[in-house]
């Protein structure tokens, strides 16, 4: 199993417009709610309800909003780039432009963590990290997680 798996184009966005977390959850919500068919309330729900349980903002500008939800049939991942960077209420206080955004099925704790404990493996690589600040088009993003992606 690979992250390519589980991401499409139509979850990916390289210019978020919002400028702080609820917004950033919002529109990263909507294009994995169009894709799922669940409603968009209620993913923005789950995360922000996971937020308050403690920040998904892990610092060196990244975050990984997670949660659980019903009536999803399988992984769903998203990302979002911010250019101008958010106030995440990261774990070392700074700006949070990579956000990997992921949902799973209420009964999924396996592959939720290991999609968590990979995502996270990636992102301490300042290359991959850098390839990602520098995409145009989702297309990009795609080709980079190609680049790296491998079975877990």
């Amino acid at each position: 199993m690979k992250i390519l798996d589980y991401i499409n184009e139509q979850t990916v966005l390289t210019d978020l417009s919002s400028g702080d977390k609820k917004g950033v959850i919002d529109e990263l919500a909507q294009p994995v709610a169009e894709l799922t068919g669940l409603d968009h309330r209620e993913i923005v729900r789950v995360l922000i309800e996971r937020e308050r349980l403690g920040s998904t903002g892990i610092g060196d500008g990244i975050a990984i909003p997670h949660g659980k939800i019903n009536g999803l049939e399988s992984l769903v991942l998203g990302f979002g780039l911010s250019h101008k960077g958010v106030n995440f209420d990261a774990l070392d206080g700074k700006p949070t432009h990579i956000f990997f955004l992921l949902l799973s099925p209420d009964n999924s704790t396996g592959i939720h963590l290991r999609i968590l404990a990979r995502i996270s493996k990636l992102l301490k690589e300042a290359s991959f990290k850098e390839k990602l600040m520098q995409a145009k088009a989702p297309a990009d993003i795609i080709s980079t997680i190609g680049e790296v992606d491998e079975d877990f």
